[in-house]
C-alpha cells in the first residue's frame, strides 16, 4: 500500500481533522471513479462548495476502507460502513459531520449502482447518530445597531461594507449568494433582489428601503473605483483588489466594523428569519425568502422564537 494513504479516522493514533490527509492512493481514487464523480456532480448542476464536501468525505471514507484492504466500492459490505461510522465517532467527530459524511457516501454508491457497478448499497440501511438539535445564533440587539446604525464614514470601501450588511441582514441571505449577487439582480425601480441559491435555484427577495438606499450609494458612488481593468463588470460587490467578493471577505468585514465581539454572516440570516416570525410572518413566507426547499428547515426559527418568548416570561413574570 502507498505509504502517503495514511489513516484519517484517528484508529490509529487519534489524528485530528487538520491532518487528514487531502489525497488517497491515486490507484484507490481511480477505483472510486472520483474525478467522473466530480464530473457527474457539475454535470447535475451542484456547486462548487457542495462538490468539494461530497469529495471531501469520499476520500475520508476510501482511505478508511483501504486501512482495511478494501480498495473497490464493490467489495463494500454494510459492516464496513459501520466501522466508518463508528471510527468517525470516536474520533469525536459532531454527530452532524458524521450524518453528513455518511449521506456523502450513500449518494455516492447510489450512484454506482445505478451504473450498474454494484449489487445494491451496503451504507442504505447504516444510521447515524441522530444529530442534536442547535438552534441558531442570533445577532444581539446591541450588535445589530452597532453594525447598521455606526457611522463608518463615507469612504468607497465603508459604503460597500454598509451595503454587505444591510443586505444580509435585511434580505436573510446566505453569504454565497451574497458574494454571486450581480448588477443586474437588483430591480432598482421595484426594490426586488433576484438570488441564485443552493441547486441553482433563484428566488425573489424584497429589499427594504433603507438597503436599497445603501445598495444605490455604492452602486453609484463608490463601486467604479474600487473596480480595476481585471474586474467582472457585472459583479455587484468587489474586494479592495477589484475582484469577485469572498465569504472570507464577508466575515473580515463583519469583525472590522464591530467595535467588540464577532458576527458571523450567517447569524445575520438566523436573525432576518427570527425577527420575520416574531413580528408575525407566515412560516412559509419565510420559507420562500429563505430559499428553503423543506419546510421542516424553516421550522427551526419557530423553536428560536419560542425560546426567546420563555426566557422573556422567566424573566418578567411575578411567577415565572
Amino acid at each position: 500500500m502507498n505509504s502517503t494513504l495514511v489513516s484519517p479516522l484517528g484508529v490509529n493514533g487519534g489524528d485530528s481533522l487538520r491532518n487528514v490527509p487531502r489525497i488517497v492512493d491515486n490507484s484507490v481514487a481511480a477505483t472510486w471513479l472520483l474525478a467522473d464523480y466530480e464530473r457527474y456532480l457539475e454535470v447535475a448542476g451542484r456547486s462548487p462548495a457542495t462538490i468539494r464536501s461530497y469529495l471531501s468525505d469520499l476520500r475520508q471514507a476510501a482511505a478508511f476502507m483501504a486501512e482495511r484492504s478494501v480498495t473497490d466500492p464493490a467489495s463494500l459490505t454494510r459492516r464496513d460502513v459501520r466501522a466508518f461510522v463508528a471510527a468517525l465517532t470516536e474520533r469525536g467527530d459532531a454527530r452532524a459531520s458524521t450524518s453528513r459524511r455518511l449521506a456523502s457516501l450513500r449518494t455516492y454508491l447510489d450512484w454506482r449502482l445505478r451504473r450498474g457497478d454494484l449489487a445494491d448499497n451496503p451504507a442504505e440501511q447504516v444510521s447515524a447518530p441522530s444529530a442534536s438539535r442547535r438552534l441558531p445564533d442570533l445577532v444581539s440587539r446591541d450588535h445589530l445597531d452597532g453594525l447598521l446604525d455606526a457611522d463608518w464614514g463615507s469612504d468607497p470601501v465603508a459604503l460597500r461594507d454598509r451595503a454587505i450588511a444591510e443586505v444580509l441582514y435585511g434580505c436573510g441571505l446566505r453569504v454565497s449568494e451574497l458574494c454571486s449577487l450581480e448588477v443586474g439582480d437588483v430591480d432598482w425601480r421595484q426594490g426586488i433582489l433576484r438570488v441564485l441559491g443552493k441547486g441553482g435555484k433563484t428566488r425573489q427577495v424584497p429589499i427594504h428601503a433603507t438597503a436599497l438606499a445603501a445598495l444605490e450609494r455604492w452602486r453609484d458612488e463608490a463601486r467604479a473605483s474600487l473596480m480595476t481593468v481585471e474586474s467582472p463588470s457585472a459583479a455587484l460587490f468587489f474586494n479592495r483588489r477589484g475582484r469577485i467578493l469572498t465569504p472570507r471577505d464577508v466575515r473580515r468585514i463583519l469583525d472590522q466594523r464591530i467595535a467588540h465581539g464577532h458576527i458571523h454572516p450567517h447569524a445575520l440570516r438566523h436573525t432576518f428569519a427570527t425577527h420575520l416570525l416574531e413580528g408575525g410572518a407566515d412560516l412559509r413566507v419565510v420559507q420562500e425568502l429563505l430559499g428553503h426547499s423543506n419546510l421542516t428547515t424553516t421550522q427551526i426559527y419557530t423553536h428560536v422564537s419560542k425560546s426567546r418568548l420563555q426566557n422573556v416570561h422567566r424573566q418578567t413574570h411575578p411567577r415565572g
